[in-house]
């Protein structure tokens, strides 16, 4: 072999990828230098950013190589041209680079897999270990709550104190020198003289039902020696009822009434005494009495016997009788079962309050027993006949009498929670739609009688017979209250549907001696009738006006002018003023929201009760009301300036009040406050 050939030998590359890194040099066949090539190395010696950056090159590169083969072809050079071939050769250097790069690629990708994977078999490990180590935590604290929560039967037993022991116990028992610092002994002491003192007590309990059944026979002698005395007594008392109708005191009859009320449920008996002790000590024109079936009572408070022997012998004929009967239908059942669970005691109580005018009230209070409530009924007794006036129709309603006695206790719905429930079960949708035949579930009935439920806003601590005398005062007085309102409205309402305005000689001096401007018309309106009102808007806007109040229409004219007047009673008026809104029909129609006169009108009438009220209870508000309202008609026509000419007045009406000044600031207010005894008007 020449040495030109030996020089142009190169060195045979071998490619280990797996093998060890290092390079050998040796004499092999054919005299060649081998060299062991290994990537892993190299890979752990090279920058991912800079391969990174070699890729995007290497790839410019190839596509400008191809730019220019493409360009070279498309200028005519034939394909196995110089320029062609040596730029194909560049080219598959360059893939080789690339092929070089997706190998390390792939080889960083899997040296990452398997370092993530050694990371989290490492990671289990670890959790497994926490997870064991939890588990041994959980099982100990199970084990030390289970010796925690451990008690003997010794626990159960209430044993007295250990300052009570050792000044009690005998020193053979307590032991001082051994127990004090020995808590099992200490304990074992407590029990032994935990036993000696029960068995002292039943020798005592044994003493004690020997005197009990001595003092027992005692008692069964006297007892047959008062049983001999009760004809005697009994001939007494009925040859002293004619001196008992002479002195005004029925013994005999009280005495019946509280046989009776033996027989009461438990609201009821408290509304009985409570009601009865507040008549002798405070309102003797207040009496209460007791009606109803006093045989069925007697059999609702008798406790059932024992007759299974009688059921039995007594089935075999139901069963025969029922296969002949109908089988009730489901409404039936549903029927039966609401009538047994709106069902009365049968026994009532019954309240009369007696006014000055002769006039009595009478309150009828029921018990329905399985929604442990009470309900009252209303009747009114008067002296003269009420009859004839129009708009009194809802005054003295039984219906409507007593709504809003205390504030929103309208009495359609069962204050009772528990009864929602109930009626659920047996169909019922509202208590309301029984009201008219059991009577009205007011919360004050409720309180007279003792009741206290959770859904009665402010909650109180009294209860029974403490909570219905601290309400039974001021409920009387509400009573009667509401009864003599309702009466002076009822004589009002009849004047007023004759176009007179009953004003009192006590309430003279609040208005001048002429009033032009008078009542025409007064009638009654119904809710929807008042809502349809286009100048009550803001009325109802402001939540001012509910269902169960009165609602009605005044009319007050004055030549071509004519006042209307939406007229809101309260139920609980006079302690809250009526309403008043007003539409003025005079050279167009106008409003209290459109002119600022007729809204001091309103003002005038609606806000200064204290001047309108008159003497106390305030009755005459209503009709002083209405006659300020006249009295302001005619100050604001008399007053009312004439577009054109700007006289003081118009000719229709001419001006017989004395003002100070007629108008004042930017509004044109008008003077309606009438100064007594100077008989002028001013501005407020």
């Amino acid at each position: 072999m020449s040495s030109d050939a030996v020089k142009k030998r190169k060195p045979k590359v071998i490619r280990n990828e797996a093998g060890t890194p290092e390079t050998k040099r040796g004499r092999g066949e054919g005299d060649q230098d081998v060299r062991v090539y290994n990537e892993e190395v190299e890979l752990e010696g090279r920058d991912p950013q800079q391969d990174y950056m070699l890729y995007k090159d290497t790839c410019a590169t190839l596509a400008k190589l191809m730019a220019e083969i493409q360009e070279l072809k498309s200028g005519g050079t034939k394909v196995g041209s110089v320029e062609i071939e040596e730029r194909r050769r560049q080219c598959s250097v360059h893939f080789i680079t690339l092929k070089k790069l997706n190998r390390l690629a792939h080889m960083r990708l899997k040296k990452g897999r398997d370092q993530t994977h050694e990371a989290k078999q490492r990671v289990d490990v670890l959790h497994l270990q926490l997870q064991n180590l939890l588990y041994e935590v959980m099982h100990l604290q199970k084990e030390i709550g289970k010796c925690l929560e451990f008690k003997s039967q010794h626990e159960e037993i209430e044993l007295v104190s250990e300052e009570e022991f050792f000044q009690e116990a005998p020193a053979d028992i307590s032991r001082p020198h051994v127990t004090r610092d020995d808590n099992h002994q200490l304990t074992l002491a407590r029990l032994d003289w935990e036993l000696e003192q029960r068995k002292r007590l039943a020798e005592q309990y044994k003493m004690s039902l020997t005197r009990k059944e001595k003092i027992q026979k005692a008692i069964e002698q006297k007892r047959e020696y008062l049983s001999s005395l009760q004809p005697g007594l009994q001939n007494i008392m009925q040859a002293s009822i004619p001196v008992q109708e002479y002195l005004s005191m029925p013994f005999e009859q009280m005495q019946k009434q509280a046989e009776v009320a033996r027989h009461l449920p438990p609201p009821l008996y408290v509304l009985l005494v409570q009601t009865g002790a507040y008549g002798q000590a405070c309102d003797k024109n207040l009496s209460v009495s007791i009606s109803g079936d006093v045989d069925e009572a007697k059999a609702l408070s008798r406790p059932p016997e024992d007759s299974q022997d009688d059921e039995s012998d007594s089935d075999a004929e139901e069963e025969q009788q029922n296969t002949k009967r109908r089988r009730a239908t489901v409404g039936v059942q549903l029927d039966d079962k609401r009538k047994e669970m709106l069902r009365r005691h049968p026994l009532s109580l019954c309240v009369d309050l007696k006014c000055k005018d002769g006039s009595v009230l009478h309150l009828f209070f029921y018990y329905l027993m399985n929604l442990n409530i009470l309900t009252v009924k209303t009747k009114v007794s008067t002296t003269t006949d009420l009859s004839g006036a129009i708009s009194t129709g809802e005054l003295l309603n039984t219906e409507s009498l007593l709504n809003c006695l205390y504030a929103s206790d309208h009495g359609k719905e069962t204050p009772n929670p528990s009864n929602r429930y109930q009626f659920d079960k047996v169909g019922i949708t509202t208590f309301g739609d029984y009201v008219s035949d059991l009577g009205h579930p007011y919360v004050w009935v409720q309180k007279l009688g003792g009741l206290q439920f959770s859904s009665d806003g402010a909650q109180s601590e009294l209860m029974g017979s403490a909570l219905s005398a601290s309400h039974m005062e001021r409920t009387m007085k509400l009573l009667r209250g509401r009864l003599q309102a309702r009466l002076a409205l009822h004589k009002q309402f009849s004047s007023l549907e004759h176009s007179i305005i009953p004003v009192s000689s006590e309430c003279q001096h609040l208005f001048p001696a002429k009033v032009v401007s008078g009542l025409t018309r007064w009638t009654m309106m119904s809710h929807q009738e008042f809502t349809e009102l286009g100048f009550v808007e803001h009325v109802l806007k402001a939540g001012l006006v509910h269902e169960t109040d009165l609602f009605f229409m005044a009319v007050v004219e004055r030549g071509t002018a004519r006042l209307l007047a939406a007229v809101v009673v309260n139920p609980r008026y006079p302690e809250v003023t009526p309403l008043f809104s007003l539409s003025l029909h005079w050279k167009g129609e106008r409003s209290g929201r459109t002119d600022d006169n007729l809204r001091a009108m309103e003002s005038e009438v609606n806000v200064f009760r204290s001047e309108l009220q008159g003497p106390r209870p305030g009755l005459q508000l209503l009709t002083n009301q209405i006659q300020r309202l006249c009295v302001c008609l005619d100050v604001y026509l008399e007053t009312e300036s004439q577009v054109c000419d700007g006289s003081e007045g118009p000719k229709e009406f001419p001006r017989e009040k004395m003002c100070l000044r007629t108008t004042r600031g930017p509004s044109r207010l008008k003077p309606f406050k009438y100064n007594h005894p100077q008989g002028f008007f001013s501005h407020r």
